[in-house]
């Protein structure tokens, strides 16, 4: 399958704010019509949370409804591996049209072996870490990552409230990447909506994972990026 955005080409957010719009919280009965809606909406991609019910206690996304997507936009589709031995499946998802994929420090126990197969399959590499992992984790891996994400909820489920403590570690970790001098991105993904759009941000954000914002949003999806993106202006 020929790449949609290939990692070469899509570039870090540097320019403005991004918004991530996550699957989780769609009709997962209207998935195409989900990513239609969101194809002139500003969304710069799509979050996809593939859950395998034991890294997290939840079952979401599988290959299938990847390849399916991909017929369905040109939207980059990001891929959130919250699944245990995610190495296993890493050309699978690849194969199947995944544009970027985002493991998990806590899954990956060889995290560094893990981003550069990543990107060997032409994806952007992201690594993640969950409410109770230090930031600190990743400050050996920032140099090979496209992407850090803080988990700024528990995984497993949408509709959450931000933890506001994690976004001292967004702070963290944006601290780091300047003091590297890398290209990383700094995306928080969890109970993000325009009331706190903005601390994220100013914490240190450049990319945000919004589910429940825009899928629930009593205009629609479009309706739903436009007013984060408003939150931020």
């Amino acid at each position: 399958m020929i790449r949609t955005v290939p990692r070469s080409t899509w570039t870090p957010c540097r320019d403005a704010i991004r918004i991530a719009p996550s699957l989780l919280a769609a009709d997962f009965g209207r998935l195409a019509d989900a990513a239609a809606a969101l194809q002139d909406s500003g969304a710069e991609r799509l979050h996809i949370d593939v859950m395998d019910g034991v890294f997290v206690p939840n079952f979401t996304f599988g290959v299938d409804t990847v390849r399916a997507l991909r017929r369905e936009t040109s939207l980059p589709l990001e891929l959130h591996l919250m699944i245990v031995a995610p190495d296993a499946h890493l050309r699978t998802f690849a194969e199947a049209g995944a544009d970027g994929i985002t493991v998990h420090y806590e899954a990956c126990p060889h995290l560094h072996r893990t981003l550069t197969t990543i990107r060997s399959l032409d994806c952007r590499a992201g690594a993640a870490i969950n409410p109770s992992t230090p930031a600190a984790s990743l400050d050996d891996v920032l140099e090979i990552c496209d992407l850090a994400l803080v988990m700024t909820i528990d995984p497993g489920f949408g509709g959450q409230r931000l933890i506001e403590r994690t976004l001292h570690k967004v702070r963290r970790v944006r601290d780091e990447i300047t003091r590297q001098g890398v290209a990383t991105e700094v995306e928080v993904d969890g109970g993000v909506e325009e009331e706190n759009a903005r601390a994220c941000v100013d914490a240190g954000a450049d990319v945000l994972v919004a589910g429940t914002a825009v899928f629930h949003h009593a205009a629609g999806p479009a309706a739903g990026v436009a007013a984060l993106e408003a939150a931020l202006a």
